[in-house]
């Protein structure tokens, strides 16, 4: 029986499991969020609300009490500048675990474990400047008839467009047919 007995084994030794609830504890600090399997979730969350509350007495002793078992200066910092800070008000529950469903692998359960100060960043809109324009702006039509293959006759009709573009409308005169083409229409 599991008579008030704390905690879960997960099947690892003592010295283990302590040093990857520590190390899951900083990324907590560090990211304000991680994924993992639901049972290393469940028992991050007494170690992350103990060490808010040691963040949150704001002394020298906690400092070196919180360093003493994470670490990590960066962490510890972050830990009583930033996120105790926010949660002063706050009597517990500093943390929260969302489940994820299954890992691909072994089925194990998976959870995102966050803390309530998490804000997600935000994402940056992209501009609709380079849309409009693209649809505003036409493409050259220079490009488009170098790009074309032009034989004899095609050539002659695009040069007499041109000259016709550029002519002002009073000189502007229908192009002339051949005899060829006169023959063919009789």
């Amino acid at each position: 029986m599991r008579h008030r007995v704390a905690g879960r084994k997960l099947s690892r030794h003592t010295q283990h499991r302590e040093l990857m609830f520590r190390n899951m504890l900083v990324s907590l600090l560090e990211h304000e969020r991680i994924k993992t399997t639901l049972a290393k979730g469940k028992e991050l969350r007494s170690w992350a609300d103990r060490m808010i509350s040691i963040g949150k007495q704001g002394t020298l002793h906690a400092r070196r009490r919180a360093f003493a078992l994470l670490r990590d200066r960066e962490a510890v910092q972050k830990l009583f500048d930033v996120i105790a800070p926010k949660l002063k008000d706050r009597e517990g529950g500093y943390t929260r675990v969302y489940r994820l469903g299954w890992r691909q692998g072994d089925a194990a359960p998976l959870s995102l474990v966050e803390l309530v100060t998490y804000a997600a960043p935000e994402e940056k809109k992209k501009s609709t400047v380079k849309k409009v324009l693209g649809k505003v702006t036409g493409k050259k039509k220079g490009k488009e008839e170098k790009k074309e293959p032009v034989k004899g006759k095609e050539k002659k009709e695009k040069k007499v467009k041109k000259e016709e573009k550029e002519a002002p409308k009073e000189k502007r005169q229908k192009p002339k047919k051949k005899k060829s083409e006169q023959k063919e229409k009789e």
